[in-house]
Parts: structure tokens; C-alpha cells; sequence
């Protein structure tokens, strides 16, 4: 039986139970008492531009200091130079995967949540789950990933269906779905759907069968072009089956009315409110964002603002 198509068992769901176990992913024994003594949501927080960090940078001035908004030259080191840094061996003895799994997701940060709906081949399986995994690769043919974690053989149900359908659609989630969509990251036996315990409406597609969230402003229906199995290279794990990639051309887009110009170029992330996903089970909001001009070599140079001494194939420390 193809893992596509393999049903699920009380194994399977243990095993699922007790890998997010040892994740440890929340880190609070009572998370409802902590969510109770924070600040209440504020609504008022929408999007705006502000300033740079430093408008005045100049070429070769290196990175801001970290407590004013001043910059230093090249040559004073300042607060965050003089700090050192650890290396760290993914595969040093005794250091476990979901070890590095922690500190990668709390440092490629903020990441896009690719709310990802599936339907199998006979439309017997729906499954609607975020994968923080998700990024855009290319616009001309339009191509996404998304990194599903365990091999083809213990494959979850979204992969199942993807692998099965080869068809899907990535969804953006918003702030105003954000509870249902972490709603569908439960772990509910493969054939049940997350679509009731969300409450999210299903939209039908011009290309894919698979429904898109209609609560998403923007939507992408996807064909899957190849996927990638990666094996474990831990001294604890060794050849073990641990992620796949799925490489998706998108096939049409999904934008709501009023998020979407006139030209049909450009969201506006104040109607989009996007999440992105942190470390642990951290999520963040969209709400500050500035401009900066991609610098033209010649223009700079014919204007003086590129000193000829910062042209050099090496920089001291090289």
C-alpha cells in the first residue's frame, strides 16, 4: 500500500503523540493561566510605514549601534562586534535532532505559514494544516515548497493526500482565522477532517479539486512538480527517514476585492494582516514595515556616495 493511500492505526497515533512530545514545544506548565495574565489583543495595531533604522547610513558604515541610532565606522567595533560567537555542530555526540530542530526555528525568523488544503484522488480525505515550512522560489512558473517532517513511509495526511492528488492550495492565514488555523494542527487520525474543527468555509477552485479557505485573502492552487525525501545524518538517528520537500507550481491565484489594486500587482498587508511563525509556539504580527531603494552601482558612483576605497575584491579579516 502506497504511503498515499495508507490507513491510520493506533500505532501510528502513538507514535505521532510521542514524537511532538519530546519536542517540548510549549514551554509553560499552565498556558492558559499565561495567556489570561497578558494583554488583551489590540486591534488598533495595523499596518504602517515608518522610517529606516538609520536614514543617514552611508557606505561603509556598517551596522547600527545597538543602543542609538547612531552608526559606527568600519574601524570601531561596536556593541555587536565585540560580542562572541558559539559554533555549534549539528552532529556533535550526544546532541539530539530536535535539539536542532528548536534552534533553527527560533532563529530563521519570521517565518510565512503555508496553510496548506489537500484533497486525495477519490475526495474520500480533505485536510486543511499549517506548515511553517513554506516558502516561494521562483514567480515565472510560479514555485513554492513545502517541508513536511517524517519520510514517505510514515507520512502525515496532508503529504498523503499531495503525494495521492498531487494537487493542493496555500492558503495565507490572517489574524482574524489565526485560532482555527492552529486548530488544525491537532493530530486527528487520518479520513477526519480539519475543516469541521476549525469552522473555516471551503471555496471551490477554478483548477485544483481541493477547496481553498475562503476566510484567506490571498490563496495560490498548486500542482506538485517532484518531492525530495531527506534521511537523518544524526550519530543517534543514521539513515533515518526525516523530511520531505515538495516542490508546487501555482496554478492560479486567489485575491479578496479589497486587498488587490488596480493593475493586480500588489496586496495590501494592512487588509492581508499577515502572521508569521516564530521559535517554540510563538507567533508574530505584521504591523511596522519601511522602504529602502535597491542602490544602482553607476547612479551611486556618479553621485559620490560610493567611496572608490570601499571597492576592493577583500576586506580586512578576510
Amino acid at each position: 500500500m502506497s504511503a498515499a493511500a495508507a490507513p491510520s492505526n493506533p500505532q501510528e497515533a502513538q507514535e505521532k503523540h510521542d514524537a511532538e512530545a519530546s519536542v517540548k514545544r510549549n514551554p509553560h506548565g499552565d498556558f492558559a493561566q499565561v495567556q489570561a495574565s497578558r494583554p488583551d489583543w489590540d486591534e488598533s495595531h495595523t499596518f504602517r510605514y515608518t522610517k529606516t533604522r538609520n536614514p543617514e547610513w552611508t557606505y561603509g558604515s556598517g551596522a547600527a549601534d545597538t543602543t542609538t541610532a547612531t552608526t559606527t565606522t568600519n574601524t570601531t567595533a561596536n556593541e555587536t562586534t565585540q560580542k562572541q560567537h558559539i559554533s555549534i555542530d549539528p552532529y556533535a555526540p550526544g546532541r539530539q535532532p530536535v535539539q536542532n530542530y528548536k534552534l533553527l526555528i527560533s532563529g530563521i525568523i519570521p517565518r510565512p505559514v503555508g496553510f496548506l488544503s489537500t484533497r486525495s484522488a477519490d475526495g474520500s480525505s480533505t485536510n486543511l494544516a499549517p506548515f511553517s515550512y513554506t516558502q516561494l522560489f521562483n514567480h515565472d512558473p510560479p514555485i513554492f515548497c513545502v517541508g513536511f517532517a517524517g519520510g514517505f513511509d510514515n507520512a502525515k495526511d496532508s503529504l498523503r493526500n499531495l503525494l495521492d492528488s498531487r494537487e493542493c492550495v496555500i492558503n495565507i492565514i490572517s489574524e482574524d482565522f489565526v485560532e482555527a488555523a492552529n486548530a488544525c494542527a491537532i493530530d486527528l487520525p487520518y479520513g477526519v477532517s480539519e475543516w469541521g474543527v476549525s469552522g473555516l468555509t471551503p471555496a471551490p477552485c477554478d483548477v485544483v479539486q481541493c477547496s481553498r479557505v475562503q476566510e484567506s485573502v490571498f490563496s495560490v492552487e498548486g500542482k506538485l512538480v517532484s518531492t525530495q525525501e531527506f534521511a537523518s545524518r544524526s550519530l543517534q538517528t543514521p539513515g533515518k527517514k526525516t523530511g520531505v520537500l515538495a516542490i508546487i507550481e501555482g496554478v492560479r491565484f486567489w485575491v479578496r476585492e479589497d486587498a488587490i489594486n488596480e493593475d493586480r500587482t500588489l496586496i495590501d498587508p494592512a487588509v492581508l494582516r499577515p502572521v508569521a511563525r516564530l521559535g517554540g509556539i510563538t507567533y508574530a504580527r505584521v504591523v511596522d514595515g519601511f522602504e529602502l531603494t535597491r542602490p544602482v552601482f553607476e547612479d551611486e558612483r556618479k553621485q559620490g556616495k560610493l567611496d572608490e576605497a570601499l571597492l576592493r575584491a577583500k576586506v580586512d579579516g578576510q
